[in-house]
């Protein structure tokens, strides 16, 4: 029988960029992170539209990381 671990939460880092499933209304699917905490910040990379996303739903809509910001752990 084989054991599932539970995933931990999505390690986010001030200054990442991330790529979101869905385009904003401007065009762009590029977001900065602004904030952090319960809920995240994003500013839009193409019109600096500034969002506040839950942790939760950002990690269930988030495809990608498209930078890593400067306190990220280098891989």
């Amino acid at each position: 029988m084989a054991q599932t671990r539970a995933k931990g939460p999505v390690p986010f880092y001030l200054d990442d960029v991330v790529v979101l499933r869905k385009q904003h209304p401007c065009g762009g699917d590029t977001w900065r992170v602004v904030r952090l905490g319960a809920d995240i910040g994003l500013r839009c990379s193409t019109c600096g539209r500034r969002v506040l996303v839950a942790r939760r739903d950002l990690e269930k809509d988030m495809k990608r990381f498209a930078e890593r910001g400067p306190l990220a752990p280098a891989d």
